[in-house]
């Protein structure tokens, strides 16, 4: 059975660590895998129970330090020699660096995927004169660049991070369930927003937004982070605290989907958020955002509505629309429960990252199909 050593920054919940998880999870028959990661966290702790190898290197971190990333990259090394894969495929930023380093240092062919790149629109240009010239060094190590949306692949390609024939678009997708909404539903509207409280999330825009909307209708906001005091205390000074409910994280998405009429990403800069598909496999309509990938699965007025990065004037248009008119967020809600079924099944990720898997190491492999 081929081998793959999949390497990730952190293990708290999140899309990437999801996207990794089911990974494992979808392919684990195929492919055998062994996973990195910084910490023992959530990620770590589910992939063991699926019987897979895990590793935990500490001095995997985002934050830059020297000596830390040095024995990061010596533990890296040891694993990439001990496990002997026939491919290293990293994700996040840290360990998309180290990682390849250290698969090119031991022989071993490497891929990263890109689940937001950090040069992405609507970052900072400081940001971004330090990480594009890391990027195009680190692409000198990488056989192929997965990216999760064609936005994705076309900032590769501007800022010659990558060549256009090193990069796969292989869009997320999430696996399906039972939980249904009905967005159309009788009673005041229940509008629902999954999002880690930190950039690039602009949870106080939406906020503001629904400030200047009389009509009957309650937020629920799901998730945890560092702005979360900054969250709590604008539901407080903009008169919300009625209607605005802060649930933390949550491991009942799928049934408070189930229970909401509306869902909502605001953001200043995504990749291909796993959220918004949660809420298409549900069937509700999807306000968001128009950054990164996002309308790659919401098409204007046909799956949800977009409104521009910042735009509070048209955020608040859009939250009046979809709150008001129960007919429209039926017809959205079921068009976006429609194309999760065709494109954003956990089975079209897993079949597109199969493909990567063939064209590189593993083509040798009749198993990988």
């Amino acid at each position: 059975m081929p081998g793959v050593l999949l390497v990730i920054t952190r293990g708290e919940p999140g899309g990437a660590q999801v996207h990794v998880l089911d990974l494992v999870r979808g392919l684990r028959d195929r492919i055998a895998f062994h996973v990195v990661v910084g910490d023992d966290e959530y990620l770590a702790r589910e992939v063991r129970r699926l019987g897979v190898p895990v590793d935990v290197v500490p001095d995997l971190r985002r934050s830059v330090s020297p000596t830390a990333d040095r024995r990061a990259l010596r533990a890296l090394r040891a694993i990439v020699a001990k496990v002997r894969p026939d491919l290293v495929h990293t994700h996040s930023s840290k360990a998309g660096l180290l990682g390849r380093l250290a698969a090119r240092a031991e022989g071993v062919p490497a891929i990263h995927t890109a689940h937001a790149w950090s040069f992405s629109d609507g970052l900072s240009w400081p940001r971004k004169v330090m990480a594009i010239p890391v990027e195009a060094v680190a692409s000198r190590w990488t056989r192929r660049f997965i990216v999760v949306s064609e936005a994705d692949r076309e900032i590769a390609v501007r800022y010659r991070v990558a060549r256009d024939s090193q990069v796969r678009v292989v869009h997320n997708g999430v696996v399906d369930g039972p939980e249904r909404a009905q967005p159309d539903a009788d009673g005041p509207p229940i509008l629902t927003m999954v999002a880690r409280m930190a950039a690039p999330k602009d949870h106080l825009l939406l906020l503001r937004a629904l400030t200047g909307i009389d009509a009957p209708f309650s937020v629920r906001l799901v998730g945890d982070g560092p702005d979360r005091p900054q969250i709590a205390a604008a539901v407080r000074e903009l008169g919300l605290a009625g209607r605005v409910t802060l649930l933390g994280a949550r491991g009942d998405v799928p049934a408070l989907l189930a229970t909401s009429h509306v869902f909502a990403l605001i953001s200043r800069q995504e990749g291909f958020p796993l959220a918004i598909l949660e809420a298409m496999r549900a069937g509700l309509p999807v306000v968001a955002s128009d950054v990164g990938g996002v309308r790659e699965a919401v098409v204007p007025e046909t799956t949800g509505l977009l409104v521009a990065r910042g735009d509070e004037a048209g955020l608040r248009r859009a939250l009046r629309r979809l709150l008001g008119a129960p007919h429209l967020r039926r017809t959205l809600g079921a068009a976006g429960r429609s194309a999760y079924e065709k494109r954003f099944t956990a089975e079209h990720m897993l079949a597109g990252t199969a493909e990567v898997y063939r064209e590189l190491a593993l083509a040798g492999h009749a198993c990988v199909r």
